[in-house]
């Protein structure tokens, strides 16, 4: 699957998708902005890597938002770009720009220009494997007469380059139990633990769950974590930081023991006074590791292998006082919003003037959240309107997977009103009849997305669509992830 907008300098590359008989499947965007960002989204929701593609000089250029925003969230997306004819090169040509110099920092683990046929598959393979194992972006460069090219496979002989079939296993980095058993030590001296998740505990939400349970640990979620345990278990404190939650804030403030699973954090204010908490850390990425607080030990590790480790050394808590207290403040801070959301007009008004939670956005969200529809993929930029979802948002025990833009923090280019060429099929259509709005097909797996559409009067960007079967009736249409961005 792949994500592209035509161009000249990738005019070889369009040709053969359509030979090919659009196996990979070529998903046209509106722009290249949104072909960065659709494969960089894809790549969040899929768990797989995420491709775009466009032309050079300007179209190239366009790429580079949706590219940060996968390198800074470490996101695997592999960009393939055009490139003026070799023979221009160097000639001030038409469009000619330096790529390599351009994406030399986004795609910093792996950038290469293909100068002959033969050279493509190793390039290729190269790029996605770097892009999967460092979990960042990385781009191939086409020169325009290349493409036109015979292939030619490298063959068995001395400059030569092979591949191989992309079959690779996902690897496992187990934890060294001398660290695991230094760990169990400092969280069982603690008499207050707190917990902060990030995305990297997406796969260990079942062993943060049994961590909370014997320590009586409160948790916290960083933005790129809130959908990796529900808000709904008592002892989730929801978001923390800027846009956090009051209880997450009490949670930090009172704590004596801080375990970190899967986050980088970036706000050291908002966690325990430097000396007031025992720090143990645990990331897969030895280099994003103790950064952001002085933790007192680190371990290098998947998440999940690493708290499997860690759980038979834990000893369970009798003394479940600090557990009442968080969970009360998790009920009370609910409460609050309640009562925020259904106060009057002008109530609300003065509430926000005051420095309150923003009370409209409360009771919004809560309309929005009782008829949204199962199972939806959900993407918010942390610039746009973010508030309500990260501040105040529930994330329930739905299956619903969450993200947004985080480190990156930009808006895309937005769409038209059909949002970026997306096909949305009508809800009642579930037979195969779609609507008559500009068709591609869905990138996104389930069956949420294929039930909204866009309504017939076509209005400005943005424009709310709404589902025939009424559970759905406040869709707000952003910008593109997968195809398409909904909120």
């Amino acid at each position: 699957m792949l994500y592209a907008y035509p161009g000249d300098g990738i005019n070889g590359l369009v040709a053969a998708f359509g030979r090919a008989d659009d196996q990979p499947q070529f998903i046209q965007t509106r722009h290249e902005e949104m072909a960065a960002f659709a494969a960089t989204g894809y790549a969040k929701f899929s768990g797989r890597v995420g491709v775009c593609m466009a032309t050079s000089g300007p179209g190239a250029i366009h790429l580079l938002n949706g590219l940060y925003d996968a390198k800074l969230d470490h996101v695997p997306v592999v960009a393939i770009v055009g490139q003026t004819a070799r023979s221009t090169v160097g000639g001030a040509y038409q469009q000619e720009v330096d790529l390599k110099s351009l994406f030399k920092d986004v795609a910093s683990d792996y950038l290469v220009e293909v100068n002959v046929a033969a050279q493509l598959p190793n390039a290729l393979d190269r790029a996605i494997r770097t892009a999967m194992t460092r979990r960042a972006p990385t781009a191939i460069i086409i020169p325009s007469d290349v493409q036109e090219e015979p292939y030619e496979a490298p063959g068995h002989e001395f400059k030569h380059v092979p591949s191989s079939e992309p079959n690779d296993s996902a690897p496992v980095l187990q934890a060294d139990e001398t660290a695991v058993r230094g760990a169990a030590d400092i969280i069982n001296a603690g008499d207050r633990v707190a917990i902060l998740i990030g995305q990297g505990a997406r796969t260990a939400a079942a062993q943060v769950q049994r961590v909370a349970d014997i320590t009586g640990a409160g948790v916290a979620k960083a933005l790129l974590g809130k959908d990796v345990l529900s808000d709904e278990l008592p002892y989730v404190t929801g978001a923390i930081g800027l846009l956090g939650t009051r209880p997450s804030y009490q949670l930090m403030r009172d704590c004596d023991t801080l375990l970190i699973v899967g986050s980088n954090f970036p706000y050291s204010q908002f966690l325990p006074k430097y000396d007031a908490a025992r720090a143990v850390q645990i990331d897969i990425d030895g280099s994003a590791i103790g950064m952001r607080y002085p933790t007192e030990l680190n371990i290098v590790a998947d998440a999940a292998s690493a708290l499997d480790t860690l759980i038979p050394l834990l000893k369970e808590k009798h003394d479940r006082s600090w557990r009442t207290t968080v969970e009360n403040n998790v009920s009370d801070w609910w409460e609050t919003l309640e009562r925020q959301s259904m106060l009057s007009a002008t109530r609300q008004s003065h509430a926000h003037r005051v420095g309150t939670v923003p009370a409209v956005a409360a009771q919004r969200h809560r309309h929005r959240r009782l008829r949204i529809v199962d199972q939806l993929v959900r993407q918010v930029s942390s610039v746009h309107r973010r508030r309500p979802w990260f501040g105040i948002g529930h994330v329930g025990h739905d299956g619903v997977r969450r993200s947004l833009r985080n480190r990156r923090q930009v808006r895309p280019p937005r769409p038209s009103g059909d949002c970026a060429g997306r096909r949305w099929r009508d809800a009642d259509e579930r037979h195969g009849r779609v609507t008559d709005h500009q068709t591609l097909q869905p990138t996104v797996e389930g069956p949420a997305i294929d039930r909204l559409r866009i309504p017939q009067q076509r209005s400005q960007p943005g424009h709310l669509g709404t589902a025939r079967d009424g559970r759905c009736t406040q869709i707000r249409t952003l910008a593109i992830t997968s195809g398409c961005v909904i909120r």
